[in-house]
């Protein structure tokens, strides 16, 4: 049986000389992981970059549980992210949370949907971006049924509980104003994560934090 889908690409781990293990968000199947056959360089660097979202054939079949995908082709452009220096690393971190947050075979309903706004949202979003990776890990806390209030962080971000009670009850825009350094928006990402890692019994170690440590210092 052949199902046609829009896939999240997390992340990819080459399989053979010429296929790739494209390891994936989906609405039909949740975190799930393909196989894609004939993958040459261009695909490598064009479809299957961080949170590019992908219209696919996904092939079922009885004989194995790697599923395989086909007929790849980017639904968006995403050419504000593909063209800024900034967005990219941001992607990376995203993408990295979500592949080691999302157990494979997780489906938790409502996650895609999500997921695929908030790739858009920063796709648009043209200035004043650098609070966005700490607004992803919020709501994706609350996209993964954790649903915190603010004194539930409490233990985790200490002194800078005011700075994250304003992110849980201001607007997104209002948000992406609150003026920060670069130091306090790596620790208060920091302590995010340490939150996702307790609720979520595992972890994390992002490796592409460090990029962002770097960007935004």
């Amino acid at each position: 049986m052949t199902v046609n889908t829009d896939l999240i690409v997390l992340h990819t781990t080459r399989f053979g000389e010429n296929s790739t293990v494209v390891h994936t968000l989906s609405k039909e199947y949740g975190r799930r992981s393909f196989l894609v056959r004939g993958v040459g360089k261009k695909a490598m660097t064009t479809l299957f970059l961080p949170l590019t979202v992908l219209e696919a054939d996904v092939v079922e079949t009885n004989k194995s549980t790697l599923y395989t995908a086909k007929n790849l082709a980017a639904k968006y452009p995403l050419l504000g992210i593909r063209d800024s220096r900034f967005k990219n690393p941001m992607t990376m971190f995203m993408s990295e949370v979500l592949y080691r947050v999302v157990k494979e075979g997780g489906c938790e309903p409502g996650l895609f949907e999500w997921c695929e706004k908030s790739v858009l949202m920063l796709d648009a979003i043209q200035s004043d971006f650098s609070n966005f990776h700490i607004r992803f890990l919020l709501e994706l806390a609350v996209a993964l049924g954790f649903s915190p209030e603010a004194h539930d962080l409490m233990p985790f971000v200490g002194t800078h509980y005011p700075i994250v009670e304003r992110f849980m009850r201001e607007s997104f825009a209002e948000t992406m104003l609150i003026p920060l350094s670069g130091a306090v928006r790596n620790e208060i990402a920091e302590e995010i994560l340490r939150y996702i890692e307790f609720h979520s019994e595992s972890t994390l170690n992002i490796n592409s934090l460090k990029v962002l440590r770097a960007l935004f210092a």
